[in-house]
């Protein structure tokens, strides 16, 4: 829409989609030069930190997952986590091991939804997998048997695949056999296959040259790939800048959030700095604790050695892979590794004792994270001395990732329209694929509504 009084234009395109949620992009142009790049997040506020108050400490693992549907095992865990430190509670052995292989079933159908159903159709030229589906029908038919089978893993686990209801502070409710394991042990066998040509298939996309200039936040944890617990750690952008890290309590300290006018979801800051959290991330700080296996099958689909590894042709440290669309790489690897994993728990198994330790309650503050699909997820609870909560915080990975989505669209679009790339239908193809990069989970839904973009030109 042209405006003569102003000499503006504002382009709005309603209906942008394949991401979880609903938001609009705003972008504003003043001369060729894109000068603001605004997600606005236009979904009512959850308010579950507020109505956390006042509840018992056995509670917040069941009521927070609710916050998503696709991904409430970090939740669930993250809660646990959290509220296990104030009641001064370790979960490990073959508790823990349950734990992790229940979140490798989370990682396993969450990051397979998000590479077939959502971020695909960008690179082969479809506008939705149902399109995609009619030229590429056993590439969706084996995300979706992928799909079901991390689905499995949650539903036995968990009790059932959405919103689980096993988990409790402390463990589980109920523990399983061996023998109810070995049909997932079977199911998982062929996933690995999938999860192997999935990677193949990922690897021959065409990725455009990008870069995603931001700090890198993951958990950190000896001798594993963090999935359920770990460390933060931070791989700063400025490369003359060491890898550094700090206690998750001081967690608050160097990851502060504000209010933002366009937005009704909290912007995050890391020590000042724009972050990213998620697959490029944990691979850039882990890559190097994946399985030889995964490690192999990375370097194969050509992300190369992760920084950490000497085992680079030539011996010098690997490269960071910044560029977001690259990330479906990074994320068909994982799901790769969480097969793998997955059937190492179940390979070594044996039902503990008992299915959950006491978590008696206790006056505190405790912190807890895991690494949800999109990135590091943080809670922290205070308790009073009769095990209500006092306070909540809970900080997800979408959060702490807007400012660098937003400064992509930027840099993108930027680049966009210094190639010619100015008409609306272009721009609006160039700043869906640009948001699908990152895999954001605004809410539970599958879309976004409008993007708005003025432009201002200059004087004649």
């Amino acid at each position: 829409m042209n405006d003569p009084a102003t000499r503006s234009q504002v382009l709005r395109v309603p209906a942008l989609s394949r991401v979880e949620g609903e938001t609009a992009l705003h972008l504003r142009v003043h001369e060729g030069t894109v000068e603001e790049a605004r997600l606005n997040i236009y979904e009512a506020p959850r308010f579950f930190e507020a109505f956390l108050r006042g509840r018992s400490h056995t509670e917040p693992p069941d009521l927070t997952s609710r916050i998503c549907g696709i991904c409430p095992i970090a939740y669930q865990l993250s809660a646990c986590r959290a509220l296990e430190d104030v009641c001064g509670v370790v979960v490990d052995g073959q508790l823990a091991a349950l734990r992790r292989l229940l979140y490798c079933g989370e990682w396993i159908e969450s990051q397979t939804l998000h590479i077939h159903l959502l971020h695909a159709p960008d690179f082969l030229g479809h506008d939705d997998v149902i399109g995609m589906s009619r030229f590429h029908p056993a590439h969706v038919e084996r995300g979706l048997r992928l799909k079901q089978t991390g689905n499995a893993v949650v539903e036995l686990l968990g009790g059932r695949a959405i919103h689980p209801v096993n988990v409790r502070l402390g463990g589980f409710h109920r523990t399983p056999t061996r023998a109810e394991l070995r049909p997932l042990a079977e199911r998982l066998r062929t996933a690995l296959d999938d999860a192997r040509d999935t990677l193949r298939w990922v690897a021959g996309f065409d990725f455009p040259d990008a870069e995603c200039d931001a700090d890198l936040l993951a958990l950190t944890e000896p001798g594993t790939y963090a999935i359920e617990s770990g460390t933060p750690a931070v791989l700063p952008y400025d490369r003359a800048l060491p890898r550094r890290g700090f206690p998750l309590g001081d967690f608050s300290e160097h990851v502060t959030e504000e209010q933002v006018p366009h937005s009704t979801a909290l912007h995050s800051r890391l020590d000042g700095r724009r972050h990213l959290t998620g697959s490029l991330a944990r691979y850039a700080l882990n890559g190097h604790l994946l399985s030889p296996t995964a490690l192999e099958a990375a370097r194969e689909a050509g992300l190369g050695a992760p920084p950490l590894t000497s085992e680079t042709e030539d011996g010098r440290p690997g490269e960071v892979c910044r560029n977001p669309y690259r990330s479906i790489l990074v994320r068909a690897v994982e799901v790769l590794y969480a097969v793998e994993e997955a059937l190492r728990i179940i390979s070594v198994y044996e039902r503990p004792a008992r299915p959950y330790v006491e978590a008696p309650a206790r006056a505190g503050i405790g912190h807890g994270a895991t690494e949800a699909p999109r990135g590091l997820l943080y809670h922290r609870y205070a308790l009073d001395g009769e095990g209500r909560v006092t306070d909540a915080r809970i900080v997800p990975p979408t959060a702490q990732n807007q400012g660098a989505i937003e400064e992509d669209l930027r840099r993108l679009v930027q680049a966009g329209l210094d190639r010619g790339e100015d008409s609306e239908d272009e721009l609006t193809r160039l700043c869906e694929r640009a948001v699908r990069n990152h895999d954001p989970c605004i809410s539970c839904s599958a879309h976004f509504l409008e993007l708005d973009i003025v432009r201002t030109p200059g004087p004649v």
